[in-house]
């Protein structure tokens, strides 16, 4: 069984021009006769490995904005796969056209915060993925300084896998890995002091690299947005348990509420539980980059 439940992934929408190549959780990728892709992102929206049955209104959009927003924020430090964001009517505002990129094989975590799995493997054995940390940390304590927690990639349905830097070496290489870490530790520190400034911790995220036809190391897929990251309210931050966030950590905690099992289809989300993800995510649209959405 998929990550989409009984049911399967939805029918790929039909672009002139442009022919489908796969659908993931949340997004879906074209082709044209220019070996470029159509980067699409749906309002369908992921947790425990599975695709809701209840789409979040404007998600696709507010996803794709922000990315690009970030994109031009941190062009400096790394190069993005964005060519145009002149892109078919039918997905405008919610798509972009990249260049096509042979991804590495490697989630790229920076955690600045502990929280999530990484909070569950420091109560074990007081390190995550390799990274020793001190006594007496809590849910959602600040960390010394800012930790590499790379995860493989899993198809639609499987779960990914934290592993060390040892083993990140083992699946791509040292010095890509070592390069990796270096780029992912240091877009995560930029965006956390930008972020900060606007009242929001930005407590984790994940970024993807691939190269690109020419050997560059580029930034692609998203980048810092609530579903690729943890964003917790600045003002209210307080170590000890869960902490007000404007990620899709809200609809996490409602689907724990309904006793739901994880294994089996998710159930259907309320319209207020669906409403209220949708605030969270223009909501951190609006605090990060200064515009309504």
């Amino acid at each position: 069984m998929s990550g989409f439940g009984l049911a399967g992934p939805p029918p790929a929408l039909k672009i002139p021009g442009w022919t489908h190549l796969r659908t993931g959780k949340v997004r879906d990728l074209y082709s044209n006769d220019k070996n470029e892709i159509l980067l699409v992102a749906s309002d369908r929206v992921s947790a425990f490995d599975w695709v809701m049955p209840t789409t979040i209104p404007n998600k696709g959009a507010v996803l794709t904005q922000l990315s690009l927003f970030w994109f031009e924020l941190l062009e400096d430090i790394v190069p993005n796969h964005i060519i145009s964001v002149d892109v078919p009517p039918v997905v405008e505002d919610r798509a972009v056209i990249v260049q096509p990129l042979e991804m590495f094989e490697l989630e790229c975590v920076a955690r600045g915060y502990l929280t999530g799995s990484g909070w569950s493997e420091y109560q074990g054995n007081s390190a995550v993925c390799g990274n020793a940390l001190p006594a007496g940390l809590m849910d959602g304590s600040k960390l010394p300084a800012t930790i590499f927690t790379p995860a493989t990639k899993a198809p639609v349905g499987d779960h990914d896998i934290n592993i060390d830097f040892e083993t990140a070496v083992k699946t791509i290489g040292h010095d890509d890995a070592a390069t990796l870490r270096e780029l992912t530790i240091k877009l995560y520190e930029t965006a956390a002091d930008f972020a900060y400034e606007r009242g929001i911790i930005l407590a984790d995220t994940k970024f993807e690299f691939g190269r690109n036809a020419r050997g560059e190391i580029i930034l692609g897929d998203e980048a810092l947005t609530p579903d690729s990251s943890r964003f917790w309210e600045l003002s209210t931050w307080s170590p000890g348990g869960a902490q007000a966030s404007f990620d899709k950590q809200f609809l996490r905690d409602y689907l724990v509420s309904t006793g739901w099992d994880r294994n089996s289809p998710p159930p259907e989300i309320p319209a207020e539980i669906v409403e209220k993800t949708s605030v969270r995510y223009e909501e951190a649209f609006y605090r990060l980059t200064g515009s309504k959405f």
